[in-house]
């Protein structure tokens, strides 16, 4: 089997330039040409016009790497392959200093950093100058072979050197203007007052943001990097007040400035690509664990590819084996495909979908956005609230459509912005656009309303605004399957509380609606009325009879063994949750097919919870079905090997419940036997 390829390095941070020095016994010939390509990549790799920034500094690097080009292809025409064994280490120094020159003009263009590279010119500046000065020092330094392999060489040479050497590299006037103005806006905000729009309309204009979906792209990049700085620790990092300010005043520009949703033509595939993605199946790129859209997608050492945060969640739980295969994983190590990844790209933007937000491996890093990184942070975000908010109450149809889509991008990654949208009413109003016509304004009220009950304060504002009616009803009533599928996940946050627990299961549709998308749904809305279901009976009082009568069991057991072994697993803990209550384990125990398939499902389970829920399940069904079933279960084949297997491998809580069970199960065979003699002296019986 081909071993796997080795995973690419992480995405490069700005301004960091990983620049590799060639080994030392590398030939001449070998260098001199990775130099001229290098330098030709410099050349052309960048369109200086289009920069945010610093377009006269890039010129003039842009020049020099034009000319040491010239240099280079010179030198290769007439030295051929005699050049000095002591050019090596002249041109290696050459190679590192062009390494780091490309590196920070892709950082120049790079898209969405526009506006990070305008308040970080003076230090890119900087390191452009440096990197200029070690050009011009290894043009110095090159022997005398190499600069004087003919005239044109020679007099290449000198000017490469004089140009890198006299480069007045700096910020432009406007360059500095427009940072400045960008720090007046930040004091505004710091303040509470608003920006004049003008000037931020300037600014925008200066680094090239002109539409709404440039703004979208430059706070995808800074989420990203406060997300990444977050994930690593720094929370003391200076650089997070600059970076949550520029978000704010993105976010504010975006809010405000820009009345409609729209995606920029640069982003769109060219024809031949166009064409090639119309051929693709998109059930192909689709995670087998989750069917929804790999953004992130790994491969494991079956070769079969996954979502990363779907295989991470399946190994998490205790599974050993490849999804697909079946599998017994040696290891649970992925590697990345970037081939898959750069097809989904290019899918999504064909679709006006960016891919360039953070993964979800920036989890834990968004329970650190509580607390804004600044006042200017603050109070911009506060501004383009209080804005969203008057559009969701008083705009015309079109505005609150924008308004509600805005609202589910905020409070996706970011739980400051959900405490501000929850603190300038939001929720109220989001609840009110659930009966919109418009079924976009549906499925984006639903969606902002599942990011704000992630939040303590959201949750008891939907409540407190009599929301749970409504949820309930958009679960069955909802335009969008997803949006179906998003009010039961509401649910699930709810469920988190008792209170709310016990009011969900008051309401007399909610647990029958949510039985009903267990046996009716998608996978995702399957996957998140089991998991809601399951907190509304764990904490709510009364809830498991509505589940019974409902047709719970029914509904679980179709889940039962299944291609889905995640859904399974949750409809294993589900019915050990039901089979608590007598109503519960009276209704598993009427289908003596289901018992079959639980002790089946305890053997093949590759999942150490889901043997322990399965465990507990059937040692519920003994208490309440007494010795009948007891007695069912000990003549069940198969049963009495996988208990002691759990006994062995098991949780603390499966191990405990396995050896309950097989001791119950020899009681009860002991007792039906008729009575011995005693064993001799010194012999014991020995239970387990």
């Amino acid at each position: 089997m081909t071993p796997p390829p080795p995973p690419p390095l992480p995405r490069r941070r700005m301004l960091a330039m990983p620049a590799v020095c060639p080994c030392e016994d590398i030939s001449p010939g070998t260098l001199l040409a990775s130099l001229a390509t290098l330098s030709a990549d410099v050349a052309d790799g960048c369109d200086v016009d289009r920069l945010p920034a610093l377009r006269g500094g890039v010129g003039v690097a842009v020049r020099v790497a034009g000319l040491l080009r010239e240099f280079l292809e010179e030198v290769r025409w007439a030295a051929a392959a005699e050049l000095p064994g002591g050019s090596v280490l002249g041109m290696s120094e050459l190679h590192v200093a062009l390494q780091k020159m490309r590196f920070l003009l892709e950082d120049c263009g790079r898209k969405g950093a526009r506006m990070w590279v305008l308040m970080n010119a003076e230090a890119v500046a900087s390191e452009l100058r440096v990197v200029l000065g070690s050009v011009a020092a290894a043009m110095d330094v090159l022997p005398a072979g190499v600069v004087a392999a003919s005239d044109d060489a020679r007099e290449l040479a000198a000017l490469v050197s004089q140009q890198a050497w006299r480069a007045a590299v700096r910020p432009d006037e406007e360059d500095s203007r427009a940072a400045r103005s960008v720090r007046s806006m930040l004091a505004r905000f710091r303040s509470g007052a608003t920006p004049d729009a003008e000037d931020a309309r300037l600014v925008l204009g200066r680094v090239g943001v002109a539409s709404w979906w440039d703004c979208s792209q430059e706070v995808s990049f800074l989420e990203a990097e406060m997300l990444e700085r977050l994930e690593a620790g720094g929370e003391n990092d200076n650089d997070l007040v600059l970076i949550s300010g520029l978000m704010a005043f993105l976010l504010y520009c975006r809010v405000v400035l820009f009345d409609r949703i729209d995606y920029g033509k640069a982003d769109e595939p060219a024809p031949r690509a166009a064409s090639y993605l119309a051929r693709i199946n998109p059930e192909g790129l689709q995670c087998p664990i989750t069917l929804e859209l790999m953004t992130d997608p790994v491969t494991l050492a079956t070769g079969q590819t996954y979502d990363r945060a779907s295989i991470k969640r399946w190994v998490k739980s205790g599974c050993r084996t490849c999804p697909v295969t079946g599998e017994k994983l040696r290891s649970a190590d992925v590697v990345p495909n970037v081939a898959v990844r750069g097809i989904v790209e290019q899918l999504l933007l064909s679709s006006g979908v960016s891919l360039h937000e953070p993964s979800s491996k920036h989890r834990c890093a968004v329970d650190k956005t509580a607390s804004p990184f600044g006042a200017a942070a603050a109070g911009g975000a506060r501004l383009a609230v209080a804005f969203l908010v008057s559009k969701l109450c008083r705009g015309t149809p079109e505005e609150q459509k924008k308004a509600t889509y805005e609202c589910r991008k905020l409070s996706k990654r970011n739980v400051f912005h959900r405490a501000c949208l929850v603190d300038a009413g939001a929720v109220p109003w989001l609840l009110h656009l659930l009966s919109s016509p418009d079924a976009s304004v549906q499925d984006n009220a639903v969606a902002g309303l599942l990011n704000l009950s992630k939040h303590p304060a959201g949750r008891r504002a939907l409540v407190e605004a009599g929301g749970l009616g409504l949820i309930v009803d958009a679960v069955s009533v909802a335009a969008k399957v997803e949006a179906q599928q998003n009010a039961a996940a509401i649910l699930f946050y709810l469920s988190s509380d008792a209170g709310y627990c016990d009011e969900i299961s008051r309401i007399p549709e909610a647990i029958p609606t949510l039985v009903r998308l267990v046996r009716e749904g998608a996978y995702r809305g399957r996957k998140n009325a089991l998991v809601s279901l399951y907190g509304v009976l764990q904490r709510g009082a009364g809830g498991h009879g509505r589940a019974v009568s409902a047709g719970a069991v029914a509904a679980l057991a179709s889940l039962l063994p299944g291609d889905r072994d995640d859904l399974a697993n949750d409809a294993v803990a589900l019915l050990a949750r039901l089979a608590e209550q007598p109503a519960g384990a009276a209704a598993v125990l009427s289908s003596s097919a289901l018992v079959t398939r639980l002790v089946d499902f305890l053997g093949a389970s590759a999942s150490r919870s889901a043997k322990d829920h399965c465990a507990a399940l059937l040692a519920s069904l003994c208490r309440h079905g007494g010795d009948a079933v007891v007695a069912l279960l000990g003549k069940t084949p198969g049963l009495m090997p996988s208990l002691y297997a759990l006994i062995a491998d098991g949780g603390a809580q499966g191990s405990k419940k396995a050896r309950w069970l097989v001791n119950e199960i020899h009681r009860h065979y002991e007792q039906r036997q008729p009575p011995v003699a005693a064993p001799p002296a010194g012999d014991r019986v020995i239970r387990v």
